[in-house]
């Protein structure tokens, strides 16, 4: 045993208590013996330190289970601060004047939402959010988060969406933001303009980065930012640098799974330049997060369990003389008694309260306050309130090295905010403030208003020599400049890229082919390039054999941060597993969320790195648009570049697989994305020039767009482009294969899309042979894109009533096209009826409405009713309905081309 000391330190008080915490007092075992037992690791840790005491603890820990020891497994400490004060680092910075800007960012975010509530009832906003955290978000701003310049790429910072008013009245004060546009908060379409509601880069793309405020997003994204960063790094695109990201959240926000969905990942991958920051207000929306439990101990909990270096922020500084005076331990014991339920009641209550039934439950933790007033135990601040803890977590964070840092930091929802709601349930809803409430939130913050005055809710800025303005300025210019803030750095693509995509206009020669390897073929290419090739980032998630994509491995390798350390399987074959630590691909696993993340990271980098990244993304379309619609409706707000592959795509082009895998919905499920371009390509080159003029529109000419393109497993035999088609496959239709008897008196215009388009050809035969009828056949290459076009063209003839009437494209394409007109689609039928007002006659539509069936395609199709016999079905009923045809013809068709006229409805079966 080692040497006993008189004396026990806080530090061996912890011990004791987290011993206690794991386990009872063995069955005849003396407290002298335990007591031996800690003061001989308190010996090693004096003489060897703790890294020795550790591997002690560790060998001890296996020799026990080599001997049949049952031990409990605890991922928690105690309920404590991880930085004791002696390991706290001295707050650099003038701690009082950093208090009153504080003070002043609260009430003008305050008074943003109060007022404008005021003009326009229920426009909404949050205060609380922000009041509870303005003290983790003030020291990032002081002293730890870095600009971008052209020097230095910057830390990225993902800001809680619901904080958003406090990161607008510091703009204020650093006079980035007008008066006005805070007037105008929530009232974006005001003269002089307004505030988003929260961080939309769509709405302020000089200002906001990242779309925070959909729950759970922004902590999946950061991960896959901080390992795209590095990914960048490993493939020598940028220099490798300190630059971290910070991602901060909402204790609520964890429940969302996209939120710790991924954090293994930033475990495994050692990303030490990961920050999350966890506001630990213990409250929801409604209510607490875990009333009958503890949050931050689950928290805690599951990041440690994730390997993650935790941290927690719970006391502030006046309760360390507290912790000092308690040599037994037994505060940090009851502390981690209490659920957060009683915490919560804890907060809203008077300091005699505290006092009875926090330090009450045991005399000898009443003796530890009794020199205190009830006032200053209503007063004991938590730590995330505590600029001292704050700094001394951020500064172990960014220090820290091998792994994530996670900060769970305990604060009060609604601090400042009085009896108007701090800490109760209903604060998050809280808009509005009295005149009593006003000025108790002036008078508590230091806030230079008279009473008069404070009623108003004036917005507050010192002049500009004052000494809070020069401090706020030169502390960010000694950091690199302001943040939030958005600049495009990146130079335009010069190559024009025609001989790159020459050979796909061409066709396959007869060899059958899918769009899916005629598409993996032009990546191979573009990898290739020498402009483009190093910045296209291949991202799929774990089906890269199934598009085909396998021998891309060998290429272009799959990026692991450390590259291969085993021999795989399958070394001895062409085609083997290859990673390596500049490896091109991202081989994300099975996780559409990760992948997309990963896309956005990519597809952002033009804006955060100054590089034009090109992400190509290609996964099962039918986990796209309906499984990860919120990540793709963010990555519009954040002005994505790229490309999203909608693999296997259709809902009968994929055999066998069934109700599950067969996508008839998501170029429907598309149309809302304001800014994605839809394409449902049918051959080679029709793909090849929308690829081709989607990099020239994001990365020579600078548009804030994306792509959508659906790519299908059918083979068949690709054609060459008939002559100039490019604008028509841009616009979204074109006449591939007009009637080969244009004077027949029986006509039709037949429309198809995607691997429809050769049922459509099927049916032209069909109709041509059989029935005499000459039909055009149209390739749709984007319905969206029509649909578009009209509903402009409608609303510039609706505002320019006296000016010549503008004709919407796809009117223009049929202005001499005779006959009847049938359009059939893998997708829902609502597709091609969406633009049926702007074609000169009546539509009959055929699509793919129900579930889908494990089936071939031959038998898919007729059961959706797609296929060339029912195209053509389709056809004569419709010259039928305009009298063209006598019925018998259509009775004869149907046995003819052996159709049941009685089969279920698909719709419904």
């Amino acid at each position: 045993m080692g040497a006993r000391r008189s004396e026990k330190s806080k530090d061996e008080g912890l011990t004791e208590v987290m011993d206690n915490e794991i386990s009872t007092q063995p069955h005849g075992m003396e407290d002298v013996e335990i007591q031996e037992w800690l003061e001989s690791l308190d010996s090693v840790l004096e003489s060897s330190g703790p890294e020795v005491a550790a591997e002690i603890l560790e060998r001890l820990r296996a020799h026990a289970t080599v001997n049949g020891i049952d031990l409990p497994f605890t991922a928690n400490t105690p309920y404590a601060n991880t930085i004791p004060p002696r390991l706290e680092p001295l707050f650099p910075g003038d701690q009082e004047l950093e208090r009153r800007i504080k003070s002043l960012i609260r009430w003008n975010a305050l008074a943003m939402v109060v007022r404008a509530n005021r003009v326009e009832h229920n426009i909404g906003g949050h205060i609380s959010t922000y009041a509870s955290a303005a003290t983790l978000y003030e020291v990032g701003f002081n002293h730890f988060f870095r600009a971008r310049s052209e020097e230095f790429e910057g830390d990225t910072v993902y800001f809680q969406g619901h904080a958003s008013p406090g990161m607008y009245a510091r703009a204020f004060l650093e006079g980035r933001l007008s008066a006005q546009k805070l007037e105008n908060f929530r009232r974006e379409l005001k003269p002089g303009g307004g505030l988003s509601s929260y961080p939309h880069p769509w709405l302020m793309p000089d200002f906001w980065e990242f779309p925070t405020v959909s729950m759970g997003l922004s902590p999946l994204m950061a991960i896959y930012q901080a390992r795209f960063n590095r990914y960048l790094e490993d493939r020598g695109l940028k220099p490798a640098t300190d630059a971290k990201v910070w991602a901060y959240l909402g204790d609520g926000e964890t429940d969302e799974p996209e939120s710790l969905g991924a954090i293994t990942l930033a475990s495994r991958e050692k990303l030490d330049n990961l920050i999350f920051v966890i506001n630990c207000n213990l409250q929801r929306l409604d209510g607490p997060v875990r009333g009958n439990g503890q949050i931050i101990q689950e928290l805690e909990s599951a990041f440690r369990g994730a390997r993650w270096n935790v941290i927690k922020v719970l006391w502030g500084s006046e309760w360390d003389p507290i912790f000092e005076r308690d040599t037994e331990g037994l505060l940090v014991k009851r502390m981690g008694e209490l659920v957060d339920g009683e915490y919560q009641k804890l907060v809203v209550s008077s300091g005699a309260y505290v006092r009875e039934h926090f330090f009450g439950s045991d005399p000898r933790l009443l003796k530890l306050v009794e020199p205190m007033s009830d006032d200053s135990l209503r007063r004991l601040r938590l730590g995330g309130h505590d600029p001292r803890k704050v700094y001394a977590a951020y500064k172990a964070a960014v220090d820290h090295k091998g792994s994530p840092t996670v900060i769970l930091a305990r604060t009060i929802k609604g601090y400042g905010l009085g009896e108007a709601g701090e800490g109760k349930n209903v604060t998050h809803q809280q808009k509005k403030l009295n005149e009593d409430e006003l000025r108790e939130f002036r008078s508590r913050f230091g806030i230079p208003l008279n009473d008069e005055d404070c009623i108003e809710v004036p917005f507050y800025r010192p002049s500009e020599d004052s000494v809070e303005i020069q401090y706020l300025r030169a502390r960010r210019e000694a950091l690199g400049g302001y943040v939030p803030k958005r600049s495009v750095r990146s130079k335009p693509l010069v190559a024009d890229h025609d001989e790159l995509f020459k050979e796909f206009h061409e066709g396959s020669e007869g060899r059958e082919v899918s769009t899916t390897m005629a598409f993996v073929g032009m990546l191979r290419k573009m990898l290739k390039d020498a402009e483009i090739g190093k910045l296209i980032v291949p991202i799929v998630p774990d089906e890269a054999r199934t598009f085909g994509m396998e021998s891309l491995f060998r290429t272009v390798g799959i990026y692991s941060s450390v590259g291969q350390k085993y021999e795989p399987v399958d070394v001895n074959t062409l085609l083997y597993y290859k990673e390596a630590k500049d490896g091109q691909i991202l081989e994300e696993g099975i996780t559409e969320a990760g992948s997309m993340a990963s896309f956005i990271a990519a597809g952002s980098a033009f804006a955060t790195h100054g590089i034009n990244t090109i992400p190509f993304f290609i996964y099962y379309s039918m986990f796209g648009f309906q499984r990860i619609a919120d990540f793709i409706w963010a990555a519009a707000d954040m002005r994505t570049r790229g490309f999203l592959l909608g693999g296997t795509a259709g809902r009968t082009t994929l055999s066998g697989e069934g109700l599950q895998h067969q996508d008839g919905n998501s170029h429907v499920l598309a149309l809302p994305v304001p800014n994605i371009k839809a394409y449902d390509p049918a051959f080679a080159y029709e793909i090849a020039v929308i690829i081709q003029d989607g990099i020239r529109r994001m990365y020579k000419d600078g548009e804030n767009v994306f792509y959508y393109i659906t790519v299908m497993n059918e083979p068949y035999a690709m054609p060459a482009m008939p002559g100039d088609v490019k604008d028509g496959i841009l616009r979204g239709m074109y006449r591939f294969r007009p009637a080969a008897n244009a004077k027949s008196k029986l006509r039709a215009q037949l429309f198809g899309s995607g691997a429809i388009l050769n049922e459509a050809l099927r049916a032209q035969e069909i109709l041509e042979t059989k029935y005499g009828v000459a039909a055009d056949v149209w390739s749709v290459t984007s319905y969206k894109e029509l649909y578009n076009d009209g509903s402009e063209t409608e609303r510039w003839n609706r505002l320019h009533p006296g000016e010549k009437a503008r004709v919407p494209y796809v009117t223009k394409c049929l202005g001499d096209a005779p006959g009847v007109l049938v359009a059939a689609s893998d997708y829902l039928k609502t597709l091609p009826n969406m633009i049926s007002k702007w074609m000169p006659r009546r539509l009959a539509s055929l699509g793919t409405d129900g579930f889908g069936r494990s089936e071939g395609r031959t038998s898919l199709r007729e059961f959706f009713e797609v296929d060339s016999r029912f195209i053509t079905l389709a056809t004569l009923h419709e010259l039928l309905a305009d009298g063209k045809i006598e019925r018998s013809v259509v009775d004869k068709a149907i046995k003819d081309l052996g159709i049941n006229a009685d089969k279920p409805n698909p719709v419904i079966s």
